[in-house]
């Protein structure tokens, strides 16, 4: 008996948890919710997002290119990202609650059907909705025509001096700086060092659009690491077709993608974990790459360049 009832507990669970999971094609939303959703919209997101969501200074919400962004993550990366980072002029100021009802909104105008239960904002709740596999089947991109090619300007010391160990730098700094630190009234920082307003980005950008823009810069790094014809420091040409370099390269440009992904919640906690996978795909390269110079030599000895990019 016992058994028996074991194995009708567990099977209770597992429709309870597929009786949770929902597509946004399931009436995820209440029309009355999507009103309340478009009143927002219209104050907060509209000029820069378009009256009809079609995309004016900040992208679509709606749409085959706004699909090809959103369709592949569960409804909660989208919330996120509005609860987050949005409105761009005063970022996380809208709540969760409100943040559902711009959600329920964009749903709408997607021609998503509404049903008769609010959509909760939530995480546990949102992570449960994803798109349905259609929609993210139809917004595959088409194969890209072929484009020009460009050689390489600079060695490989110089895109890593001048692109990659900046960027890497401004993500570590968040182990000990928080990016969104208000300013004092003499226009520094609650804290020292780190982020220096004057230099990165000249005041101009806000700390955590910084560790986004320096997220990307690792992201996008694959293609400047692997450029046909780049020759390193010391002349020598970079392995661009050894597996190894191919694979750190990859890593160093998923470490990018994590820690932007890190930086979109806003949590400094957070980018703080994600430090330590960049600096571990940064270590798992050198070692390889930069510091194994053979008997008798420093392996810290930045001045010995003679074989790096050679194992």
């Amino acid at each position: 008996m016992s058994t028996r009832l074991g194995i009708g507990i567990v099977v209770c669970a597992l429709t309870i948890q597929v009786a949770q999971s929902q597509t946004v094609r399931q009436g995820v939303y209440t029309e009355a919710q999507a009103t309340r959703g478009q009143a927002i919209y219209k104050e907060r997101c509209a000029s820069c997002h378009g009256d009809t969501l079609g995309g004016k200074m900040g992208p679509p919400l709606t749409g085959s290119d706004f699909l090809s962004v959103w369709s592949q993550e569960p409804l909660f990366e989208l919330a996120s990202k509005i609860r987050s980072t949005m409105p761009q002029t005063d970022p996380g100021t809208l709540t969760w609650p409100q943040t559902a009802d711009v959600v329920a909104y964009i749903l709408q105008a997607g021609k998503f059907p509404a049903g008769r239960a609010e959509l909760r904002g939530d995480e546990e709740a949102l992570k449960q909705i994803t798109w349905p596999a259609a929609s993210v089947a139809q917004t595959k991109p088409a194969a890209a025509a072929q484009g020009p090619t460009f050689p390489p300007a600079g060695n490989l010391a110089q895109v890593m001096r001048g692109i990659l160990f900046p960027s890497s730098n401004i993500i570590f700094t968040v182990q000990t700086v928080d990016p969104g630190a208000k300013k004092t009234a003499e226009g520094g920082t609650k804290q020292d060092g780190g982020f220096n307003w004057m230099l990165w980005g000249a005041d101009i950008y806000k700390g955590w659009e910084l560790v986004d823009y320096a997220a990307v810069a690792l992201a996008e790094s694959a293609p400047l690491m692997l450029t046909p014809g780049r020759r390193c420091e010391n002349g020598r040409p970079v392995p661009v077709n050894d597996p190894e370099w191919i694979k750190y390269s990859v890593e160093l440009a998923e470490a990018g993608k994590a820690a932007y992904k890190a930086s979109q919640s806003r949590n400094q906690e957070a980018v703080s974990d994600i430090s330590n996978v960049v600096a571990d795909a940064c270590l798992h390269c050198h070692q390889i790459y930069r510091d194994r110079r053979g008997l008798g030599v420093n392996p810290a000895d930045p001045g010995n360049k003679a074989s790096r990019c050679v194992k």
